[in-house]
């Protein structure tokens, strides 16, 4: 038996059991808490499958689409009941609430995409899923501050143009630098140095809330010229 090419399904299956145990704790234990760390905690294992697969030399079609349904659940559905449970707790009094399960709808198609678009390979096209779940874990945080200070009603139709954003966002051809390995020198690589320094300094100053100011860094950066090495 090869254990070496199992060994990214196993963080793939690390990635997806996080995010299941972050529904648990949103909806049933009542620790948004802990599911943040655990959304956290399945993109870590999002972002070494692949360079795994990758350094080891056993990709396979299976790996990637058991990724893109791991995906699904982590960085769709996960921050969506964090937020739809946030959303809940402010009373607005409707249904509405609901809406911003549409992120999850479109978190799938962005990753069917994905997995059949040749020109992501070394850079996205569209919000990847993993941020749009960093997102939405600062935005969940922000939402007891929000509802004090401009109220349930107006926090709730925030939170449901937000969805509206970021899912478009997701199946955009907006195009986006990665963090994969390349050979491009690291003058190059500016961006991504840009927003380490954004993401650590925002997280420090801002706690949660810091994930959502560091995607909105990333959509920014990604709107400068790039150098050509970095295009999709």
């Amino acid at each position: 038996m090869n254990i070496k090419k199992h060994i990214p399904n196993m963080l793939t299956a690390g990635n997806l059991l996080s995010g299941v145990m972050a529904i648990v704790f949103t909806l049933y234990a009542g620790r948004p808490d802990i599911a943040m760390w655990l959304i956290v905690l399945s993109a870590v294992f999002d972002f070494f499958d692949g360079m795994v697969a990758r350094l080891l030399g056993v990709s396979s079609p299976i790996g990637k689409d058991l990724d893109s349904l791991a995906d699904v659940v982590s960085f769709g559905l996960a921050p969506a009941t964090l937020v739809f449970r946030g959303l809940e707790g402010l009373d607005a009094g409707n249904y509405l609430n609901y809406g911003v399960f549409v992120v999850v709808a479109f978190a799938a198609l962005r990753l069917a995409k994905f997995n059949n678009d040749t020109r992501q390979s070394t850079s996205f096209l569209g919000l990847p899923v993993p941020s749009n779940a960093l997102f939405w874990i600062g935005a969940a945080a922000a939402i007891p501050s929000f509802g004090l200070s401009i109220g349930a009603s107006a926090t709730l139709i925030t939170y449901l143009v937000l969805t509206l954003v970021l899912s478009l966002l997701m199946v955009s051809e907006l195009p986006m630098f990665s963090f994969k390995l390349s050979k491009e020198p690291l003058s190059h690589k500016w961006p991504q140095l840009v927003l380490i320094v954004v993401a650590i300094g925002s997280v420090v100053w801002l706690g949660w809330f810091g994930c959502s100011v560091t995607i909105i860094a990333y959509l920014l950066l990604s709107l400068l010229p790039q150098q050509k090495g970095e295009k999709a």
